[in-house]
């Protein structure tokens, strides 16, 4: 597995891993509602994601196996935004490495605490490696959105 940088010619690979992601693997959060899929895909477009990816106050990776984009997650600041696997690459380790290279990029510049918004589908995959409710949830999309931190220790990453 390689963690890269996200180039704006990766947009509609990683727009087709999001848009994947969400319909087949976060059944969980959408509990197969079309509206709420809708809603929650309505802005799934490679324009957006070229946005996301050309904003420089983001910091949006990929993760790639055999040439293909796996994965893909974003941060601003300490926060981070997105962690989506594809479902062709669930349970391969894609999205931890993804949160590890966040983490380490946060941390390398002197950040001590992450901050995310969870989904039901994800919270369990968070507080296993060590991520705690830090506020009330909210709805976001149609769906609950896990307000989520974990204080980050000096000079290495979790395991």
């Amino acid at each position: 597995m390689e963690i890269r940088t996200a180039c704006k010619s990766d947009a509609s690979e990683i727009c087709q891993v999001l848009r994947r992601s969400i319909a087949e693997l976060c059944h969980d959060d959408h509990r197969g509602d079309p509206k709420i899929l809708d809603e929650w895909l309505r802005g799934k477009t490679p324009e957006t994601v070229t946005k996301w990816i050309t904003n420089p106050q983001n910091d949006m990776l990929v993760a790639t196996l055999d040439g293909k984009i796996a994965g893909t997650a974003c941060r601003h600041g300490n926060q981070i935004t997105l962690n989506y696997v594809s479902p062709d690459a669930r349970l391969l380790g894609v999205s931890h490495a993804l949160l590890m290279a966040l983490e380490d990029r946060i941390r390398e510049e002197g950040g001590d605490r992450v901050m995310l918004e969870s989904t039901t589908t994800a919270l369990q995959f968070y507080q296993s490696r060590g991520y705690r409710q830090c506020s009330e949830q909210k709805q976001k999309f149609g769906i609950i959105a896990w307000p989520l931190s974990r204080q980050l220790e000096a000079g290495s990453s979790l395991c």
